[in-house]
């Protein structure tokens, strides 16, 4: 068994295709398949079910995935730690993010840690606040930007406090409140919202606030992301509330200051251990844009 062949599964798992797979690995599909059956033949079991619509791991191939991440990840730091050693900055940052973050410059940050260290991959991910935290315990990112309620905590995480926004709602041009310079929950409450999911971390800084005020609204469109939200509400369907430092940026749409607007948090969070190279690189280069000089402790 070789770390190619633990490659090769992890791809075919997660893309759930050998076609796609083996475009991902930058191989040949019959290359990438004589070795999973290779690897199949010297395990004594099969790692994957093949059907002509599908394919996905057996119960062994489950079993095998989480070691062989493990295993890739361990093969990653080991010349990642050997470049630094010789002053080199090696590996993959691998860095989750909301979509609204306003704290930083996102973009033009990771576009300053690739012109300094070139040897180093990026790898992004967009996805929500409580996803991201449990992805930074599991060790699957390196660090990751939040939008969260200002009370909430990360038990066993490192964190930072970068800025606190207030959310503005969100409105198409010719619906009635885009006009206005100000609005307060009691009225927005009679309006049909555009909003994250339920249960989401995006979506709680509203509820907690039209709860506390004893009001209740209707959410009629649930989205995963702020970019199909700023949509729906650029249609009429609905208004939406984003964090206010994001909203001036947004094409087709009117922001509207809320008095008794949510509050959110933007923390950075990353795990108890020493971070990885890159990693380590990409947190003090963070802390330098924020006026710091050197790595969040």
């Amino acid at each position: 068994m070789d770390l190619q062949q633990m490659r090769y599964v992890i791809a075919v798992a997660e893309e759930r295709n050998f076609t796609r797979a083996a475009e991902r690995c930058r191989v040949v599909q019959s290359a990438l398949s004589h070795q999973i059956a290779r690897l199949e033949r010297e395990l004594g079991t099969r790692l994957f079910e093949r059907t002509s619509r599908r394919v996905r791991p057996t119960p062994a191939g489950e079993a095998f995935l989480p070691a062989a991440r493990q295993a890739l990840e361990a093969a990653e730091r080991a010349r990642a730690e050997a470049g630094a050693a010789a002053g080199e900055v090696r590996g993959r940052l691998r860095l989750g993010a909301v979509p609204t973050v306003t704290a930083v410059d996102l973009p033009a940050l990771l576009g300053r840690f690739r012109q300094r260290y070139p040897g180093a991959g990026v790898a992004l991910r967009t996805i929500g606040s409580e996803l991201m935290i449990e992805q930074v315990r599991r060790g699957e990112l390196d660090a990751a930007l939040l939008g969260v309620l200002p009370d909430v905590q990360v038990p066993g995480l490192r964190m930072r406090e970068l800025a606190t926004n207030r959310l503005a709602a969100i409105a198409a041009p010719h619906h009635p409140l885009a006009g206005r310079d100000h609005v307060g929950l009691r009225e927005l409450a009679a309006e049909v919202f555009v909003d994250f999911p339920e249960g989401s971390a995006g979506r709680a800084q509203s509820d907690q606030a039209f709860t506390a005020a004893g009001l209740h609204r209707e959410v009629a469109f649930e989205v995963s992301g702020a970019d199909t939200m700023v949509r729906l509400v650029r249609e009429g369907l609905g208004v939406g509330m984003l964090p206010e430092p994001f909203v001036p940026g947004l094409e087709g749409v009117r922001a509207v200051p809320v008095g008794d607007a949510p509050v959110r948090a933007e923390r950075l969070v990353w795990g108890p251990l020493p971070p990885s190279p890159a990693a380590a690189a990409f947190l003090a280069l963070l802390e330098e844009s924020l006026g710091g000089d050197g790595a969040p402790h």
